[in-house]
């Protein structure tokens, strides 16, 4: 297990992370606009287990846990292409920082609570942010003295899920909940968008310049 210094400062970086609006927060906020709170959470718990499915796959299938343990080489080229991605991420959030807006104003097609707890499975897999975040993060707040890296990998990706399912449902709730107000303060978003991406570039500029916990 994880060191609970480890295991805390893991998760303030798993909460800044999940707070900054992404593909699964967009998800959240476009089902709750279109159908209400209830096909929101739906979204969110199929996409909080697709976030817990992606970090076991890192920790297990791709063996990353063992590249903690054993190749420091490739663990720096791992961390700085994730981090070279994240400032990329970043940019582009800059770049289309609308793209809240646009999702608070969208309206969806009918659409089933079952299919969106596939779909919400699928973002939360597929994530950009969050597969970098498991693979070139995720590892640095391993214990290498505790052993059983991959084994502490899967319990960060389960601390991960359930902040990301806490954090995303208070979007939805209040995507559904006030969705008049969002709708007078529509270029408060916009600023919302700029933050996100800049909060991402400089996630990706502190992993890059940062050491290995060892």
């Amino acid at each position: 297990m994880p060191s609970p210094d480890r295991l805390a400062a893991f998760a303030l970086a798993s909460f800044v992370l999940i707070v900054i609006p992404g593909p699964a927060v967009l998800f959240a906020i476009s089902r709750a606009l279109a159908y209400g709170r209830r096909v929101a959470l739906t979204s969110v718990v199929g996409g909080a287990v697709g976030s817990f499915t992606a970090a076991t796959a890192v920790a297990v299938g791709v063996g990353v846990g063992a590249i903690v343990q054993t190749s420091a080489v490739v663990y720096t080229v791992i961390k700085l292409a994730g981090a070279a991605y994240l400032i990329y991420l970043g940019v582009q959030a800059i770049r289309h920082r609308r793209a809240l807006r646009e999702a608070f104003e969208a309206q969806a097609a009918p659409i089933g609570g079952g299919r969106t707890l596939v779909q919400g499975f699928i973002v939360g897999v597929t994530n950009p942010k969050t597969v970098v975040f498991f693979a070139a993060i995720l590892p640095q707040f391993v214990d290498p003295s505790a052993g059983h890296a991959s084994l502490q990998m899967v319990v960060l990706g389960a601390v991960f899920a359930v902040i990301a399912l806490a954090m995303d449902s208070v979007w939805g709730v209040a995507a559904g909940t006030v969705r008049s107000w969002f709708a007078r303060s529509a270029r408060h978003l916009d600023l919302v968008g700029g933050a996100a991406g800049l909060t991402m570039v400089g996630l990706g500029v502190g992993l890059a310049v940062s050491g290995r916990k060892d």
